[in-house]
């Protein structure tokens, strides 16, 4: 297990400064990362690190959502002003709006589980979108 973690760190941090030096997002080597080496690809990780990989995966959407975040500055926001409020407070109340009427019918879950799906995607469009108005 330990051998498979050395492996993805590495990797995908070296993948990760090949994808930046050639002006891509970084993000996408680490992505690339997980492809060559997971069971679809090279098949280099233990199983152990298969068995917890929902758990790497919450973390590593953790880590993503407080990169995007930190990268906000509150004055790049207040120069944009009215394009970054129509682009995060009101696509984040059609999400929500969405979720609310159409996922307890389709998916079978209640309006509370709705909701918080709902909460859930509003809150990761802005981090996505925002970061690269603002640039």
């Amino acid at each position: 297990m330990l051998n498979s973690l050395a492996y993805v760190f590495l990797m995908g941090m070296a993948l990760g400064w090949l994808f930046k030096k050639l002006r891509l997002p970084s993000l996408l080597g680490m992505l690339l990362t997980g492809i060559l080496l997971g069971p679809y690809g090279l098949n280099l990780l233990d199983g152990s690190i298969l068995g917890i990989s929902a758990d790497l995966r919450q973390l590593a959407l953790i880590i993503i959502l407080m990169r995007a975040g930190l990268a906000l500055d509150i004055r790049d926001l207040i120069k944009v002003g009215r394009p970054a409020v129509l682009m995060c407070f009101l696509p984040a109340c059609f999400e929500i709006a969405g979720m609310l009427i159409l996922a307890p019918r389709i998916l079978g879950i209640s309006v509370l589980e709705a909701a918080v799906m709902g909460s859930v995607i509003a809150a990761v469009s802005p981090a996505v979108i925002v970061p690269k108005c603002c640039i």
